[in-house]
Order: structure tokens, then sequence, then C-alpha cells
């Protein structure tokens, strides 16, 4: 299940037992290279505590957004998805490695 932006996490209360992965698009779809949206972000912590407090063991997935300087802000999602960052850098390697540095806090 997807949910972009604009979307709250409580539409998805009847259907989170069902589910095996819930992505929180951080940016509105569209574009590579957006900034992640604030209220994007507070999603994946609702997110964490619906899963432990109804002992569900869906994954959260983020998409957009994502990169070095804002990882901190994801370690509460179990998979991580970075484009821009990545394939607009000049070293692949470097910048996969740079993220996940950042991720681990």
């Amino acid at each position: 299940m997807s949910i972009n932006p604009g979307t709250p996490v409580s539409v998805l209360d009847v259907i989170l037992p069902d589910v095996d992965v819930v992505l929180v698009m951080t940016v509105n779809p569209g574009w590579g290279g957006q900034s992640a949206i604030p209220s994007s972000i507070a999603k994946v912590g609702e997110l964490k505590a619906a899963r432990e407090a109804r002992g569900l063991d869906f994954l959260i997935e983020v998409d957009g957004g994502v990169k070095p300087a804002n990882a901190i802000e994801f370690t509460d999602a179990d998979v991580v998805v970075a484009g821009s960052a990545i394939f607009k850098s000049d070293d692949y390697t470097d910048a996969i490695r740079a993220l996940r540095l950042a991720l681990q806090g």
C-alpha cells in the first residue's frame, strides 16, 4: 500500500493487518530531486507506533527526498529509497556509503 503526502495514515487502519509493506511517499510523485515534506516524514513514526501497538509485522518504506543530510529523519523506516541523492552524484559508491552512514545515526 502506498500513501501520498496528502493522505493521512488513518485511512490505512482497517487494512494494516493485511498489508506487507506501506510505502510512505515523502514527496508528491512525479519527478526526482524534490525535498521531503516534513509532515510526510512524521507518518513513518505514526506507522511504527501503530505496528507496535497492534502487533503487526508490515514493513515501512519511504521514498522521496532522502539524502545524507536528512537521513536521520528516516531511521524508523525499514526500507529507504534514494534516487536523486545517488544518481545525481558524481560517485554512486560514495553517495551510497554516505547515505548508509547517515542512516546509522
